[in-house]
């Protein structure tokens, strides 16, 4: 099977200088009331997230590009968990902070860890992760040992994890974000809050990982369209006004087909950096969906993960099998590299509407430096 993935865009130049400019522009501060009401939203709107199998998944429009985002957040989590056992840690211990219903749960255990902290402001996630969890044991293999487990519902953008902990003395190896930590961007102290709850608790040399949207890319976007919004067949971004864009509550909404309609915020990534600093955190590597995919791809071992996990759709279909779109051009991309490489086989590929939504995404490594 080849890969054919998104090109590659040129760097931010002219468009980050634009931004920071725009971000030297007065803040605008949320409202205490709005603040509380974006946090019941995003609550509500998780907690009634209806628990579907995997033949309703399998329908999905967007059902390669969600196993495209997890085979990303499979390969993030196992090269770290390399570099920490690397490290010489044998008793890994996790926090995955914004855990929802447990996607991630079968990683950590591929991973062999020993404890895992989850923690999410959706209750109704949280007792479906515990539930995931408890069904993950006792299917288990009889002398599989399966990492111990606590699960904490609260809201990380306000309340200090280390207050609710079972073991407030307990550190980390490894913070888990994923496409959770944009919410807290509402505010200054919202963002500091989860950041010292992704850190605080981090041992020296640990990791606090994620991915969340890139600002400088909405923005571009943004400014590019004509509207106030911007998207495709499979998502769609809206903003109440462009022009000028504060650090904190630039609040823009996100609806992804089936899963995701809620307000989120931009994070203007330097300031993001600049906050780690404060709990000794370093930046190691930020990259792009597209740049991670196409560096990642490289490797046999990520390469057999991805058919494994069928993160790429199989274009054009075998068997008189249809493509998750019949919308004209969504593939024109595939074609056109088949017939420029002579390809005969079938490729693994996104329709141009999940590359396209893939592509306003990044993934972030910082590390927790010695004092």
């Amino acid at each position: 099977m080849e890969l054919t993935g998104t090109e590659k865009e040129g760097g931010g130049g002219a468009q980050d200088e634009g931004m920071k400019r725009k971000h030297e522009e007065e803040e605008t501060t949320p409202s205490k009331k709005q603040m509380a009401d974006h946090g019941l939203k995003v609550a509500s709107h998780y907690n009634n997230l209806q628990e579907v199998g995997l033949a309703a998944r399998s329908r999905s429009r967007i059902f390669f590009m969600r196993n495209f985002n997890n085979w990303l957040k499979s390969v993030l989590i196992g090269e770290i968990l390399e570099q920490v056992r690397g490290a010489g840690s044998r008793q890994v211990c996790v926090l995955d902070l914004g855990c929802g219903k447990g996607g991630d749960l079968l990683k950590w255990r591929r991973g062999g860890i020993n404890h895992l902290v989850c923690a999410d402001l959706a209750g109704v996630s949280v007792e479906q992760c515990q539930i995931r969890y408890h069904d993950m044991k006792k299917k288990s293999h009889f002398n599989e040992k399966i990492f111990s487990a606590e699960f904490i519902t609260a809201d990380c953008t306000k309340e200090l994890l280390s207050e609710k902990l079972e073991d407030p003395t307990l550190m980390f190896d490894i913070c888990s974000c994923q496409f959770v930590y944009h919410y807290s961007f509402e505010s200054e102290q919202k963002a500091d809050i989860m950041l010292r709850n992704a850190c605080e608790h981090l041992k020296p040399g640990g990791f606090f990982i994620g991915t969340t949207p890139d600002a400088f890319e909405l923005v571009k976007r943004l400014e590019a369209s004509d509207l106030l919004s911007f998207g495709n067949e499979v998502f769609n971004v809206s903003f109440q006004s462009k022009g000028s864009y504060p650090l904190f509550g630039c609040q823009y909404n996100f609806s992804l087909e089936e899963v995701v309609n809620v307000p989120e915020f931009l994070v203007y990534f330097p300031l993001f950096e600049h906050m780690a600093r404060r709990y000794n955190m370093r930046l190691v590597m930020k990259q792009r969906f597209s740049e991670f995919f196409e560096e990642k791809v490289k490797s046999e071992q990520h390469r057999s993960l991805m058919m494994k996990m069928m993160a790429l759709e199989p274009f054009p279909c075998e068997d008189g099998g249809q493509q998750a779109t019949d919308s004209k051009g969504e593939y024109s991309h595939a074609k056109e590299h088949c017939s420029r490489a002579g390809v005969t086989q079938p490729l693994g590929t996104l329709s141009r509407s999940e590359w396209d939504a893939t592509s306003i995404y990044l993934v972030f490594v910082f590390q927790k430096m010695s004092s």
